[in-house]
């Protein structure tokens, strides 16, 4: 029997926009520590480059972790027995 996303399994507007919100917001206060730094610019740019690798390493995190749970984005698959061979 394939499984149906009720209304909680589903992601809702607002927490998507919620999501975006709070990424950019992390973003720009990082990006305004790092500028208020009292270093010299390739020292900023080198803190620059490590927020940017840290964050594109939690979505690869959140990505990995949510194939390996076997979550693709499918809404209907259909269980292992319900397979035939052919």
């Amino acid at each position: 029997m394939p499984r149906h996303l009720t209304r909680l399994d589903r992601a809702t507007g607002v927490w998507v926009n919620f999501s975006y919100l709070s990424f950019t917001t992390s973003v720009l206060m990082i990006g305004g520590g790092i500028f208020a730094l009292p270093l010299d610019c390739w020292m900023r740019a080198r803190f620059a480059m490590a927020m940017a690798m840290v964050a594109q390493s939690g979505f690869m995190l959140a990505k990995t972790l949510r194939r390996r749970r076997g979550d693709t984005g499918r809404r209907c698959r259909a269980p292992p027995e319900a397979k035939r061979p052919r």
